[in-house]
């Protein structure tokens, strides 16, 4: 299935999301995603709140620091928030930004051992199972969450480089790609992961998201997003976006959908100045691709 999202970025303040979460609501925005920086705002406490505020939009957290947070409290936050709002809450967690894990005193020395114990523990905690690990990191002795949601929500984990977009077809339920992600590369991604779910003889396909730099308007939407991807330092060869109207930003995210990815999730500049505006045109953006 194509879908369309957009996402809050945590650079603007919590008080800005309410207004946000109600106009993508009224505006048919499938799904509203948030992830969590240091040091702003927590990515549960603002999907539990964008879910409380909505009735239809679908909350995906893309994603969540592992480092950060105990696996098993991680779980406790999950399975909470989905069994008030089943079927709404799209998890996700990744490596976090090694300089702020080594920050806050949480960086470890192999990412990938980390999201290779993670990850199926969690799964497992999600799924009620009792769980005993004794990992290099991840260590359970007999844990099972008191209230497993009612429905199990997918579990998605990021990745960029090779290795770790392989250990996500592995171990997780779907993928998170980064902004600045070229549609080449997307198409490189969704076959990588593919190659690690079939390694692990899983049944199925993980669903791949990806984060796609978007302003609508003319000239100076334009200017906004180059600013935007310079401030980022993206090379040239990665200095993809959408911009235009409904029509032109819909084109790009065709060419994402016709390399495999499931969701593109548009994401506005730090600077966009109507963010309420912003989620209404991500609307329509959707309903382009709901009525093919």
């Amino acid at each position: 299935m194509r879908r369309i999202g957009a996402i809050f970025l945590p650079e603007f303040p919590p008080e800005r999301l309410r207004p946000v979460v109600e106009a993508a609501e009224a505006g048919g925005l499938p799904e509203l995603w948030l992830w969590e920086d240091c040091f702003q705002e927590s990515a549960f406490a603002t999907a539990a709140a964008a879910l409380a505020w909505s009735k239809q939009l679908r909350v995906g957290i893309g994603v969540a620091p592992m480092p950060l947070r105990n696996v098993a409290i991680t779980a406790m936050e999950i399975v909470t928030i989905a069994r008030m709002f089943p079927g709404r809450l799209v998890p996700g967690v990744g490596h976090g930004v090694q300089r702020w894990m080594a920050q806050i005193g949480s960086k470890v020395a192999s990412p990938l051992t980390l999201m290779r114990e993670y990850v199926p523990a969690l799964r497992q905690l999600l799924a009620g199972d009792e769980v005993t690990m004794n990992g290099r990191y991840v260590q359970l002795d007999r844990v099972r969450l008191d209230w497993p949601p009612t429905v199990v929500p997918p579990l998605y984990a990021a990745g960029e480089g090779p290795k770790t977009l392989r250990l996500t077809g592995e171990v997780a339920d779907g993928t998170v790609l980064t902004g600045g992600t070229t549609v080449e590369r997307a198409a490189e991604a969704v076959v990588t992961v593919a190659a690690g779910r079939r390694a692990a003889e899983r049944e199925g396909r993980s669903e791949v998201v990806v984060y796609v730099p978007a302003a609508f308007g003319g000239a100076e939407a334009e200017a906004r997003i180059e600013q935007e991807l310079t401030l980022w330092n993206m090379p040239d060869d990665q200095r993809l976006a959408a911009v235009g109207d409904a029509a032109a930003v819909a084109e790009v995210a065709r060419r994402f959908f016709a390399v495999g990815v499931d969701t593109v999730v548009l994401q506005p500049t730090s600077d966009e100045p109507d963010l309420e505006g912003f989620m209404r045109q991500v609307g329509e953006v959707a309903r382009l691709f709901s009525s093919v």
